[in-house]
């Protein structure tokens, strides 16, 4: 006898119970067979055509990426449409056995009224993702299975689809969870890419420039004009809208000019209007490579052949820096971790690099784990790996995890304030007996690693607040270092001059004016090293084969100079006498054309002899209504 009693689990019980309040209201009883659907030829053509993009795009572009789960013989991969229409399934053919065929036909209907509570009918209904256990599904009909889905919506946000994995087996699906969302998002991504690519600009946005590649990342679609086509969700929250039309220029402390400018080069920083720092990926659109040449390499040129970094890359005689280096080689092949601490953009990770080439451990390997960039479901079986099977989608081979890779070298976890609790808890264990236990496994490996943890938050007060565990912080806390801010280096020329030389071309002038190596000392460098490789690629890609002046610099690195300063700082006298960006413009628009009308309408020169950017220059003539 079937005792129809829900029990669900804590992270989705509210959904469950409203769910299964529904069903009754629908008139659904426990023993209600499933609804039926038999779509003839013509039918089932007709939701094909309907969603053929969305069919295409999640078989064809997204799924190659995820044949882990395939390879699973337990699971199986459904997509719906946005009314819970069953447009194809991939995976175990078990599902659809003799005795459960219609559930599986093409067209059939999963939406609550008609199938009860189950992942895709109550993910529609709720409007987020979800996992549906086994004897949370209101018909009994439907309890073979456990379901994990995730909605897929266009740039709108309008529902268009619905991805689910389902399995029979009692396995964990924390991880399950986080790998549906992942795809839905996939999914997402790559219809706006594939619809607007051509055409426009795609700018990805993060929060670090090294999950720039997650498909966590915000995406935006940009015209010519900068103008927002499109817009994912992630997107819209680091930019706080979902206003389509917008100017991106509106949302964003950065010129027009300067932002294209970046366009199929290297990572950059930028900053918000609200001053929130994030980092972008821009690609030009794909139309625009016809018939012209392609961009210039992205990739900087060293001066000298490449080669492991070393600290004589980083340290050119500040006091501070040299008494972290001093430290943290004194320890680093002694069984101490390090903790070092620091503002984003320090250059933390540089720093290991080269204490990883300082070290006795430097022919093996350096694992770098950026906590911050890893899904918090995906965080446990990605650091200390999982056993074959260990949950739905696991590799059928299993996954040796991140430490084990680190094993007889150094592992690096960046922004490991961010890591989870049960991760952490996990961690601690590992650090406690050197030993690893992957998800889903009872066997334990031995490790041998020297730990180095990085953050740019205060950790102790995050055990103060109960979000970072107290006995993890004085274990991983040995040495403490904190590496210093650049404005408050003392070696700042020497290192401006280090980052012209590695990034500049060949072609390029060797040298920075000592007027502009004043002006940069006198920056305040909120992004730190980071946001001075920015403005120096950016500057190097403006200035072409001339050398470096101020009107080659982002409009950003001017207001945040003159955010110092009582009077706009230059290189130049021009410079002074003129209004700066972020000045009242005033009569100097008149000159500002007069000027223009001078150089007969070249904007390079007009910017040149006022000594701001170009874009600033289109700025002033836009308000006049000349361009």
């Amino acid at each position: 006898m079937t005792v129809n009693r829900m029990t669900t689990s804590d992270d989705f019980g509210e959904l469950i119970a409203a769910s299964w309040a529904r069903c009754h209201s629908f008139g659904l009883a426990h023993d209600s067979r499933p609804a039926a659907v038999d779509l003839d030829r013509p039918a089932r053509q007709q939701l094909h055509e309907e969603n053929g993009i969305l069919l295409d795009t999640t078989e064809s572009e997204v799924l190659p990426y995820y044949d882990n789960i395939l390879a699973n013989s337990r699971s199986l991969i459904m997509l719906s449409d946005g009314q819970g229409r069953l447009l194809r399934h991939w995976g175990d053919r078990r599902f659809v056995e003799t005795g459960r065929p219609d559930l599986f036909r093409e067209g059939c209907s999963w939406q609550e009224r008609h199938n009860g509570t189950n992942a895709i009918g109550t993910a529609i209904a709720c409007g987020q993702a979800i996992q549906v256990q086994r004897n949370e599904h209101f018909l009994t009909a439907n309890r073979f299975m456990v379901g994990c889905a995730a909605p897929i919506r266009d740039v709108n946000r309008r529902l268009i689809g619905v991805l689910n994995v389902s399995s029979d087996a009692y396995l964990p699906q924390a991880h399950t969870l986080g790998m549906v969302k992942l795809m839905a998002i996939s999914v997402e991504n790559r219809l706006m890419a594939r619809a607007h690519s051509r055409d426009c600009y795609l700018l990805t946005l993060n929060t670090n420039p090294d999950n720039l590649d997650s498909q966590w990342s915000g995406l935006l679609a940009l015209d010519g004009d900068g103008a927002i086509v499109a817009v994912n969700q992630r997107a819209g929250q680091l930019l706080a809208t979902e206003q389509l039309q917008q100017p991106i220029c509106e949302l964003l402390d950065l010129g027009l000019d300067d932002l294209l400018a970046q366009a199929d080069r290297d990572s950059f920083q930028l900053r918000t209007r609200t001053q929130r720092r994030l980092f972008g990926l821009l690609r030009a659109p794909s139309a625009r490579l016809n018939g012209h040449a392609p961009p210039r390499p992205s990739t900087p040129q060293r001066l000298a052949a490449d080669g492991p970094l070393t600290f004589a890359d980083i340290e050119f005689g500040d006091e501070q820096v040299r008494r972290c280096i001093r430290q943290a080689t004194r320890v680093s092949d002694r069984d101490i971790p390090i903790l070092i601490h620091g503002e984003t953009g320090v250059g933390k990770e540089v720093f290991v690099k080269a204490l990883h080439q300082a070290s006795e451990r430097r022919d093996q390997p350096l694992v770098a784990v950026n906590c911050a960039a890893i899904p918090s479901e995906l965080v446990e079986s990605e650091l200390f790996g999982y056993e074959r099977g260990a949950f739905t989608g696991a590799s059928t081979e299993g996954a040796t995890g991140l430490i084990r890779k680190a094993h007889k070298g150094i592992l690096f976890l960046d922004e490991i304030g961010e890591m989870p609790a049960r991760a952490q808890a996990r961690l601690l264990r590992v650090l406690q007996e050197r030993e690893v236990t992957p998800v889903g496994s009872t066997e334990a490996y031995p490790v041998d690693i020297r730990l180095i943890s990085a953050t740019n938050q205060t950790l102790r007060e995050q055990v103060e607040a109960g979000t970072f565990r107290r006995d993890l912080y004085y274990r991983i806390n040995g040495l403490a270092i904190e590496l210093p801010r650049l404005r408050d280096r003392s070696d700042k020329r020497a290192l401006f001059r280090q980052v012209h030389a590695y990034y500049r071309e060949p072609d390029q002038p060797a040298e920075l004016s000592s007027a502009l190596l004043d002006m940069l000392e006198r920056h305040p460098w909120p992004g730190n090293i980071r946001q001075l490789i920015n403005v120096m690629q950016v500057a190097l890609a403006m200035a072409d084969r001339e050398s470096i002046e101020t009107w080659h610099l982002p409009d950003d690195f001017i207001r945040d100079l003159n955010a110092v300063t009582s009077h706009p700082a230059a290189p130049t006298a021009n410079v002074a006498a003129h209004p700066l960006p972020d000045q009242p413009a005033g009569s100097a628009l008149d000159s500002l054309l007069e000027v223009y009308n001078q150089h007969q309408g070249n904007v390079s020169r007009t910017a040149r002899h006022f000594g701001f950017s170009r874009n600033t220059v289109y700025k002033r003539l836009r308000e006049l209504g000349v361009r």
